[in-house]
C-alpha cells in the first residue's frame, strides 16, 4: 500500500494547544494541509491524520469499516495529548461526522465541523440493506459529473478518488444514521462552517446541525463564494481566520 504524494499525514509541533484535523471522503490529508499550515503559523500544534483506505488506491476502501476511521481519530488524539494540554478537533465532511461521533468520548476543548452532511439522498437509504450483496457486482460508485469549486487551480491540485467504493459508502451511511444522537451528546464549544454554494451538502444541513447540537456554546457561520471543500476553495483564508480565532478563544480564554 503506497500513499500518494499529498496523502501523507502531517504534524507540526507548536504550543500546548493542539488541533486535530480530519479530512473528508474519499479525500486525503492534503484537503486540510493549508488550514493546518495557517494554524501552525499561529503557534498551535497541528496533526492532520490520514483516514484508513484513503490516498492510496480505491480497492483499499473495499475492506474498510467505520471503526477503522474512528480508531484513526482516537490514535491521533492520544498522539496530540502527549504534546498538548488542550485539544480542538476539526473535521471536514466525513471528517466532521467522525469528529462529532467521537467527540463525547474524548476530553476536548472545542469542536469545528465543516460542511458536514446530516443525511444522504433517499436512494442511499433504500439501497443500504442491499449493499453487502451489491458490492460484489457493483464495487464502485461514480459520482455525478460537475464541480462546485470556485478556485479551479486549487481543484486541479486536489487529491481524491474519482470513484466511491460501495463498502465505504455503506460505512459512511451507518455513521450518518447515528449523527443526531452523536450531536446530542456534544458538550464542548462548537463552530459550524457551511458553504452557501455547496454542491454536495444542501444549505439546510447547517441549521439542522446547529439545532441538533446539545452544547449552548455553538455558532454557525455561512461562507459565500466557496464550494464544498471549504479549507481549499476560494474563501479558504476566511475559513483559516475563523477556525484560528475559534481555537484561540476556546484554548486560551481571557
Amino acid at each position: 500500500m503506497r500513499i500518494k504524494p499529498g496523502g501523507e499525514p502531517f504534524f507540526h509541533i507548536g504550543n500546548q494547544l493542539g488541533c486535530l484535523l480530519v479530512h473528508g471522503f474519499p479525500g486525503a490529508p492534503l484537503e486540510m494541509a493549508w488550514l493546518g499550515d495557517a494554524l501552525r503559523q499561529r503557534g498551535f500544534t497541528v496533526l492532520g491524520i490520514r483516514l484508513f483506505g484513503h490516498a492510496t488506491e480505491p480497492p483499499d476502501l473495499l475492506r474498510v469499516h467505520a471503526s477503522d476511521w474512528l480508531a484513526g481519530l482516537e490514535d491521533g488524539y492520544h498522539l496530540l495529548r502527549g504534546h498538548c494540554s488542550k485539544i480542538v478537533l476539526i473535521g471536514f465532511s466525513l471528517g466532521g461526522i467522525l469528529s462529532a461521533t467521537i467527540a463525547s468520548a474524548l476530553e476536548l476543548d472545542g469542536l469545528v465541523l465543516m460542511a458536514m452532511p446530516m443525511d444522504l439522498p433517499l436512494l442511499a437509504h433504500r439501497l443500504r440493506p442491499f449493499l453487502p450483496l451489491l458490492r460484489h457486482v457493483w464495487p464502485y460508485r461514480t459520482p455525478p459529473q460537475g464541480s462546485d469549486w470556485w478556485d479551479k487551480e486549487a481543484e486541479a491540485q486536489n487529491l481524491h478518488y474519482t470513484v466511491q467504493p460501495i463498502q465505504a459508502v455503506g460505512q459512511f451511511f451507518d455513521l450518518i444514521q447515528r449523527l443526531p444522537t452523536s450531536l446530542a451528546q456534544v458538550r464542548v464549544p462548537t463552530l459550524l462552517l457551511y458553504s452557501k454554494n455547496d454542491g454536495s451538502v444542501p444549505i439546510e444541513h447547517g441549521s439542522r446541525a446547529l439545532d441538533a447540537l446539545a452544547t449552548e456554546a455553538k455558532e454557525l457561520v455561512w461562507i459565500d463564494g466557496s464550494g464544498h471543500n471549504l479549507a481549499r476553495d476560494a474563501q479558504r483564508h476566511q475559513v483559516f481566520q475563523l477556525v484560528g480565532d475559534f481555537v484561540h478563544k476556546v484554548g486560551m480564554p481571557v
